[in-house]
């Protein structure tokens, strides 16, 4: 008994040592990892991932993420200066690549910025303003950290909670394998894992925000999400899935508009 309740006491004390905080939402997250060892995973990754990957030939389509995602990225770094979080931008290094693959509706942000977007999506987005929602919604999962809560968590989980560093020098092949999971990409490229329900939440409302100061309209996320879930097919209920309901996503997304528009008529 008093091994079991030394275990729950070692288990609290590691909780409570490892919290962060969401900007906006000001939810608690669980963050074991430093920021420097997920940006240098990140970059590792992101690098790996890019051998394995057919970059875009498309110069147009190249530009235009590169062009959005510029001014997304601006307006992250003025966001999380608002937020208290300057002493975080040291660690972004922002990249952008369009990925081809047109059988795949996704995008990515690594931590640090790193940003990859898979041609399916383009048709979907249909214009800059668009692609602005995908790529505020991603950049979001950045700077909320989800990727690290998700790392800590499987960490946490998988490998006893032990430190990043000792995890890649005993199991470097277990830890990019959770690394790339925690950044919501699996071990096949153009398999995208989802985030939780709650991240995806998160993501939404920060997106909305980011994009509108960019001087792109957040009200163009409703019509995206309502392409995207028709392009979707069928559904679990919500209770079954990592991701919200439809629905549910688009009432929340209706919900945030008037909070993300007064940033986009300043």
């Amino acid at each position: 008994m008093n091994v079991r309740r030394l275990a729950i006491l070692l288990f609290t004390a590691i909780l409570l040592a490892g919290c962060a905080t969401v900007p906006l939402t000001g939810r608690r997250q669980l963050s074991l990892v430093s920021d420097s060892e997920m940006v240098a995973l990140g970059a590792q990754s992101y690098e790996q991932f890019l051998k394995e990957s057919n970059l875009s030939e498309d110069a147009r389509e190249t530009k235009m993420v590169r062009d959005v995602g510029n001014r997304i990225s601006l307006s992250a770094e003025d966001f999380m200066r608002e937020h208290g979080m300057e002493k975080d931008l040291e660690h972004y290094r922002w990249e952008y690549s369009l990925i081809e693959a047109d059988t795949v509706v996704n995008a990515f942000c690594m931590p640090g910025g790193k940003i990859g977007v898979y041609s399916g999506i383009l048709p979907l987005a249909q214009s800059e303003n668009g692609l602005a929602v995908v790529m505020g919604h991603e950049v979001a999962h950045a700077i909320a950290k989800h990727g690290n809560e998700r790392m800590s968590q499987l960490l946490l989980a998988q490998l006893g909670g032990i430190a990043l560093s000792k995890a890649v020098e005993e199991q470097p092949e277990k830890t990019r394998q959770l690394a790339l999971a925690a950044y919501g990409i699996g071990a096949q490229v153009g398999v995208l894992l989802p985030y939780s329900r709650q991240h995806e939440s998160e993501a939404d409302r920060i997106g909305l925000i980011l994009m509108a100061r960019a001087g792109y309209d957040p009200r163009e996320a409703v019509p995206f999400w309502q392409r995207m879930n028709q392009q979707g097919g069928a559904r679990p209920p919500e209770f079954l899935s990592t991701h919200p309901a439809p629905e549910r996503r688009i009432k929340d997304i209706r919900n945030h508009l008037a909070e993300a528009l007064e940033y986009y008529r300043h």
